[in-house]
């Protein structure tokens, strides 16, 4: 077990993302030693159950043996190459598997989701000024969206904590109505609210004709909005409105694509293509970072050109690193070789019956699932709800991250009905403890949308 003196160090040296440092002065850091499946495991031999892969990376368990030999084996052959004026055969593979997963022919590489949107919104810029419209230089992007923190990325991220300090450095876009299925009325379904988020859609575009660049949504599930679900109609609408208006469509599959929602990719269960498709999070297996852009034939044909400042002009030290490549291969063949995503449709099937008690607390509302992601909003007048619940729960090794009022399951997919079983009993015990009566009843007036 690493001393006090060693936590303490880590607490001075290492600046940990998305949090208030101070605060680790009373609550302290985990150390974890290893992990094994589901489970991270402490110095001291406590076990969690990361419920949220790890920030939704995590596919197939901490040290899977199939990824770890993939990666053995290529540590013994090439570590890594520059990808300008070289190539390698994880990188080539990788995108060939891509392109007919996806049917877009072109892979461009990055180190991390926020990369990925910066690469993607880089292209569309690029492509219109090389393609005769030059005024085509804004973006769309959804209420309470998310698309990543480097400065390209929060101004089409419409999430105030992430964008108010850096008000100033950011470009201006435009916002469309979300289609979160949460603002559903009376009477109303989801697909009421994705029409009526796709008509609002129509009025900016038509407000701004000649002036877009590209439309950028997350398909099916806004995760930094609370986990907000949509109708897949929504996504069938922006595709027809997008090729109407002569708009790029950008698909941000960083956190919903490789499975999540059910299919290889959310746009699967629309039926449409986008123009850009970024991957990241889980395209490792949640071993390595590395992000990845897929798009088409015309989009990559508008910089294929004799003159180098027609290029796209972006680069990554570690683009299309052989080790990353070859984890995401291995993550293909598991996908390719288990049926993963029948194995997952009969997981969530099997899973329901155990997650029924949650939908029925008095304190749960808009309980929903979309393929292995699970989410309900808590009525509570707490202000420490996320932290008081994500200490609770690491008490009973459990390890769940709450956004604002909405509590989340993002388990890797070899979690087994045990597993969840204990995660349900546990996410119940920490509601009952810190939910009153009259935070339920208060709830009943309004929906808890983030």
């Amino acid at each position: 077990m690493p001393s006090t003196d060693w936590l303490s160090r880590s607490t001075r040296a290492v600046w940990h993302p998305c949090t208030q440092m101070q605060r680790h002065e009373t609550f302290p850091l985990i150390p974890i030693a290893r992990g094994e499946g589901v489970w991270l495991i402490d110095f001291d031999g406590k076990r969690y159950l990361d419920a949220v892969s790890s920030w939704w990376v995590n596919l197939f368990g901490h040290a899977n043996p199939r990824i770890n030999a993939a990666l053995i084996d290529q540590l013994g052959r090439l570590e890594h190459v520059m990808l300008a004026g070289f190539t390698h055969q994880p990188v080539v593979e990788l995108s060939e598997r891509l392109a007919a997963l996806s049917g877009l022919g072109h892979a461009f590489y990055g180190s991390d989701g926020a990369s990925a949107t910066e690469i993607a919104l880089k292209m569309s810029f690029q492509y219109w000024q090389q393609s005769g419209a030059p005024q085509k230089s804004r973006f769309i992007h959804l209420e309470h969206s998310y698309h990543g923190e480097t400065l390209g990325a929060l101004a089409v991220t419409d999430v105030p904590l992430f964008r108010q300090t850096y008000a100033p450095l950011l470009n201006a876009a435009l916002t469309a109505p979300s289609p979160d299925a949460r603002l559903a009325g009376p009477g109303e379904t989801a697909e009421t609210v994705a029409r009526r988020a796709a008509a609002g859609l129509e009025a900016l575009l038509q407000q701004h004709a000649g002036e877009v660049a590209a439309l950028i949504i997350e398909p099916l599930v806004q995760g930094a909005a609370g986990m907000a679900m949509h109708h897949p109609l929504y996504l069938a609408e922006a595709r027809r409105l997008c090729s109407q208006y002569g708009a790029h469509l950008i698909a941000d599959e960083i956190a919903v694509g490789f499975g999540r929602t059910g299919t290889l990719f959310a746009c699967e269960q629309a039926g449409v293509r986008p123009d850009f498709l970024c991957l990241s999070k889980g395209i490792t297996g949640g071993y390595l970072p590395l992000s990845c852009v897929l798009t088409t034939d015309e989009v990559y044909a508008a910089f294929y050109h004799p003159d180098i400042r027609r290029g796209f002009l972006h680069s990554h030290s570690y683009t299309g690193n052989a080790l990353a490549c070859r984890a995401a291969l291995a993550v293909l063949d598991i996908f390719a070789e288990d049926d993963v995503l029948a194995q997952n449709r009969a997981k969530a099937a099997a899973f329901a019956p155990l997650l029924a008690p949650l939908q029925a607390h008095p304190a749960v509302r808009h309980f929903r699932q979309q393929g292995m992601i699970w989410a309900f909003d808590v009525a509570t007048t707490r202000s420490d709800f996320a932290l008081a619940f994500f200490s609770a729960m690491l008490e009973q090794g459990c390890l769940l991250r709450p956004i604002g009022q909405t509590v989340y399951f993002m388990p890797p997919y070899v979690i087994e009905a045990e597993q969840m079983a204990q995660l349900v009993n546990a996410t119940l015990r920490t509601l009952d403890a810190l939910v009153g009566d009259g935070d339920a009843q208060a709830g009943e007036q309004e929906p808890a949308v983030p």
